[in-house]
C-alpha cells in the first residue's frame, strides 16, 4: 500500500510537531509549512492526500489556502484548524470548499476520524453522475444540475440543508450524498424530527444510561451513537422543540455528545444532512428556530426541484414506478395510453413523485386490458393545464384560478362528491382519513366475499371491479 502525504500549515512550532507525530503515528508522511507562501511552494513541489491549515497565519489566513486549493488541486481535501467556539470561521471554511474542521484544542481522536474519512475520498469522477441517474431519475437540466451537485457536496463533510417540497424525494438525495462520499461504507440514520414525542427526544438521540430516570433499565445508544462514522440524516428539522435545538446545536459544533445520566461527553464522527418542506428561514423569522442553528446546518443549501419544475421527467418516472408498484403486488406491468399520458404531464402535482406514485398504484386497481386510461388516473380537472395555454403565459394563471370559480369535475367521474355527502369529521377513534378510508373498504370486500362464499370472480362482479383490481386490493388490505 503506497504511503499517503499530509501537509500541514501551522505557525506554531508545537502544533505542528504534535500533528506531524500524530499523523506519523497513523503511517502518513508529512511536510510543514509556517505560512501561506511556503505553502504554495510544496503544494507546486509535491503531491499530497490531505492538507490540515491553521486559520491564522503570519502572511494571510487559511480561507485563502482553502480558496487556492479547492481552485488549483481539486481532489485535494483540506482541513481547517479554528479556534474553540469560533463556528463563524469554521462555517467560513466550509463555505470556501474546506472538508472539514477541527477545533482547538484539537482532540486527537476526532482528528485521526477526520483523516481517516479524507483519506478515503476517490478522485471526481464524472462516472458517479452518470450512475446516480439510476436512483435519481430524470434528464432535465434542473435534474442534471442537482446530480452534479451531489457528486460534489459528497466530497465534502459540510453540513447540507436540504430543501424542496413534500414529496419531492429529499431523503433519497440525502442517501445519495451519503453513498457517493467517504462514508459510504458506515450507516445512514434517517430520523423524522417530528415523529419523536419531545419528553423523549433528548434520549432518542443522545443515549441514556442505566437508571438515568424511570424506564431506564439498561444503556441505550442514541441516534448519533448509531450514526457514528457515518451520516445522520435530518428529516423535518423545522419541527424540533427549541429546547432540543440548543441541545443539538451543541453537539453539533463539539462534535460529542452526553447520554442522558452521564457525567461524561463521547466523542461522535458525524456528518449532519437535514430537511424540511417548511421555510426555515421564516420559521427563524418567526422565533421558532434557532438562528446559530439554522446557519450551522445550512451552510449548503441544495435545493430539491419540484414535479412541476420537470414535467418532462414524468414518462420515465411513471416506467419505473409502474414496474414497482407491479412487481410488489404481483401483477402484470400495464401500459399507459397515450392520451393518459398527456394528462399527467399536463398534470401540477401538488404532491411531486410520491402523489405519482400513489396515482399510478390507484391507476393499477383501475384500468382493464391492461391499459390506463385517463379515467384511470382520476385526476381533478382544475389541476390540468389545458393542452392549449401548455408552454404560454396563461398557463400558471390557470393552474392558480380562483377554486369557486372552477367546476372541479374528476377525470372518469359524471361528478365530484357533494360537500354536504361526506361525513364533517373523523370518527373520535379514527387517526387518519387514510386509515378510516381502508377500514371502509375492507368492510365492504369482506362482505362481498363472505355473500359469495368467497368467490373472487363472483365478488369482483359483485363490487363492479375487475379481477384484478380485486385481487390487488386483497394483497393491500392484507386479506390475502
Amino acid at each position: 500500500m503506497t504511503q499517503k502525504n499530509a501537509l500541514i500549515v501551522d505557525d506554531e512550532p508545537d502544533i505542528r510537531e504534535l500533528l506531524e507525530i500524530t499523523l506519523g503515528r497513523m503511517d502518513i508522511q508529512t511536510r510543514s509549512a509556517e505560512d501561506v507562501k511556503s505553502a504554495h511552494s510544496l503544494l507546486a513541489e509535491h503531491t499530497f492526500d490531505f492538507c490540515l491549515t491553521d486559520m491564522k497565519l503570519p502572511d494571510g489566513n487559511g480561507i485563502e489556502l482553502v480558496q487556492h486549493i479547492s481552485a488549483n488541486y481539486p481532489n485535494l481535501p483540506v482541513a481547517m484548524i479554528t479556534a474553540h467556539g469560533n463556528m463563524e470561521s469554521a462555517v467560513e471554511a466550509l463555505k470556501a470548499g474546506a472538508f472539514d474542521f477541527v477545533s482547538k484544542p484539537v482532540n486527537l481522536e476526532l482528528l485521526r476520524n477526520l483523516v481517516d474519512t479524507a483519506l478515503n475520498l476517490e478522485p471526481l469522477d464524472v462516472s458517479k453522475t452518470n450512475n446516480a441517474a439510476l436512483s435519481l431519475l430524470g434528464e432535465t437540466e434542473v435534474m442534471q444540475f442537482l446530480r452534479r451537485q451531489i457528486n460534489k457536496l459528497a466530497r465534502s463533510q459540510a453540513p447540507i440543508y436540504i430543501s424542496g417540497e413534500s414529496g419531492s424525494g429529499k431523503e433519497l438525495v440525502a442517501k445519495m450524498i451519503h453513498e457517493q462520499g467517504p462514508r459510504a461504507q458506515g450507516p445512514f440514520i434517517p430520523v423524522n424530527c417530528g415523529a419523536i414525542p419531545s419528553e423523549l427526544m433528548e434520549s432518542e438521540f443522545f443515549g441514556h444510561v442505566k437508571g438515568s430516570f424511570t424506564g431506564a433499565v439498561s444503556d441505550k445508544e442514541g441516534l448519533f451513537q448509531a450514526a457514528h462514522g457515518g451520516t445522520l440524516f435530518l428529516d423535518e428539522v423545522a419541527d424540533l422543540p427549541l429546547a432540543m435545538q440548543v441541545k443539538l446545536l451543541r453537539g453539533i459544533q463539539e462534535k460529542a455528545i452526553r447520554p442522558v445520566g452521564s457525567q461524561q461527553e463521547l466523542p461522535v464522527d458525524v456528518r449532519i444532512l437535514s430537511a424540511t418542506h417548511k421555510d426555515l428561514a421564516a420559521q427563524v423569522e418567526a422565533g421558532t428556530f434557532r438562528q446559530d442553528l439554522y446557519y450551522r446546518i445550512n451552510v449548503i443549501e441544495l435545493k430539491v426541484p419540484s414535479l412541476r419544475e420537470r414535467l418532462e421527467d414524468i414518462p420515465v418516472l411513471a416506467d419505473k414506478l409502474l414496474n414497482g408498484i407491479s412487481e410488489k403486488y404481483g401483477v402484470d406491468m400495464p401500459l399507459i395510453g397515450e392520451d393518459a399520458m398527456s394528462v399527467l404531464c399536463r398534470y401540477q402535482f401538488p404532491g411531486n413523485v410520491r402523489e405519482l406514485e400513489n396515482i399510478l398504484e390507484r391507476a393499477i386497481t383501475l384500468c382493464e386490458d391492461n391499459t390506463i386510461t385517463p379515467e384511470d388516473l382520476n385526476l381533478t380537472v382544475r389541476q390540468v393545464i389545458p393542452e392549449a395555454l401548455v408552454g404560454t403565459d396563461s398557463e400558471t394563471d390557470s393552474v392558480n384560478a380562483d377554486t369557486n370559480d372552477i367546476n372541479e369535475t374528476i377525470i372518469g367521474e359524471h361528478e365530484a362528491p357533494k360537500t354536504n355527502e361526506l361525513p364533517g369529521s373523523l370518527p373520535e377513534n379514527e387517526d387518519s382519513l387514510e386509515s378510516y378510508l381502508e377500514g371502509i373498504e375492507k368492510n365492504v370486500i369482506v362482505d362481498a366475499l363472505e355473500a359469495t362464499r368467497w368467490n373472487k370472480t363472483a365478488a369482483a362482479k359483485k363490487l363492479g371491479i375487475t379481477f384484478r383490481a380485486l385481487r390487488y386490493r386483497l394483497k393491500k388490505l392484507g386479506l390475502e
